[in-house]
């Protein structure tokens, strides 16, 4: 069974406003940006991060043990929600904007929740552990990545607060297996 989401009034209005401020410059270096969290290049930084800390000591261990898992896990989860939601992408519902550089992003009906920010909301969510300059880095750079996603109308606004919100949740389930977080092991 499919279930069909509709963007929010907000989401709509604020599609709008992108498609119709959009420019081609903007537009490819987005396009440049949200690289940073697909997940083949999460995955690929997440396996080689794994590999050079298998000679370091047991907390780098088990936190690339944790980053690991909690980046397959967030990987996997969006394709398998994407089979049971459909909503349609807001680059979709836009001549404007593409005439002014967004480029048709991923499958039309593929919109919830952005794989992205599950991503994200999963590393940042992790990142929870870190020194608090370390940590706001990474929230830093988990927020512009996924701002991404909403400026090239690839989401809408809400599809990556949901998708923040379920890869969060998604880590926090996974430190319970894992150990992480608690207090002597990260």
């Amino acid at each position: 069974m499919t279930i069909r989401v509709h963007p929010l009034s907000a989401d709509i209005e604020l599609a709008r406003a992108i498609a119709h401020h959009s420019r081609p410059l903007p537009e490819r270096i987005s396009g440049a940006l949200t690289w940073g969290a697909d997940e083949h290049t999460l995955t690929a930084l997440a396996v080689g991060w794994w590999v050079w800390c298998r000679a370091k000591p047991p907390s780098q261990r088990l936190a690339s043990d944790h980053v690991l898992l909690t980046t397959l896990a967030s990987v996997l989860l969006p394709h398998i929600l994407k089979r049971h939601f459909d909503q349609v992408r807001p680059d979709r519902r836009t001549v404007r904007g593409h005439l002014h550089g967004v480029p048709l992003s991923g499958r039309a009906l593929d919109a919830f929740p952005s794989g992205h920010a599950v991503h994200i909301g999963a590393l940042a969510s992790a990142a929870a552990v870190l020194p608090p300059a370390k940590r706001n880095l990474a929230w830093g750079l988990g927020a512009v990545l996924v701002s991404t996603r909403v400026f090239l109308l690839a989401h809408w606004a809400s599809d990556v607060r949901a998708g923040l919100a379920i890869g969060a949740a998604l880590e926090r389930i996974i430190r319970l297996l894992t150990g992480f977080g608690r207090r002597g092991s990260a």
